[in-house]
């Protein structure tokens, strides 16, 4: 049985360079971006002021979850700062961190979706969280 290959972008040393990965290599590739983009995008939204004010006027100080605008407020705090921690992250770190913390995937997992040692991947995912334990 021949297993469907995928292309795939990536950059290497600063140029991008064309790879053909697994399907199931590229669906997981797939989701760290998405969740990467979405955690962007969640950090966008939540820190317009704007946004804010509608959110505490139509939960009247109450989140979904029983949450107060303070809790709101602290967590989107915690969430800019570990954006901006990522953004000081190289894209292969950030990609294995996040497919470890937010996939729970684990090291070996990881290095065979990303082409890599289980070592590299424990590099990656420590140096990130080092970086995080200095920044906050």
């Amino acid at each position: 049985m021949e297993e469907r290959q995928m292309e795939v972008t990536i950059n290497y040393n600063g140029q991008a360079v064309a790879v053909e990965v697994t399907l199931e290599v590229y669906e997981f590739l797939d989701r760290a971006d998405h969740k990467t983009e979405n955690l962007f995008h969640e950090q966008r939204r939540h820190w317009d002021g704007r946004e804010f004010d509608e959110y505490i006027i139509t939960t009247e100080g109450v989140g979904a979850y029983g949450e107060t605008p303070e809790e709101y407020l602290c967590r989107m705090e915690t969430l800019h700062e570990l954006m901006a921690v990522l953004d000081t992250c190289t894209e292969a770190q950030r990609r294995r961190f996040l497919l470890y913390a937010l996939d729970g995937l684990s090291l070996a997992e990881i290095g065979v979706l990303c082409g890599c040692s289980k070592v590299a991947v424990y590099q990656s995912v420590e140096a990130v969280k080092k970086k995080i334990y200095k920044f906050l």
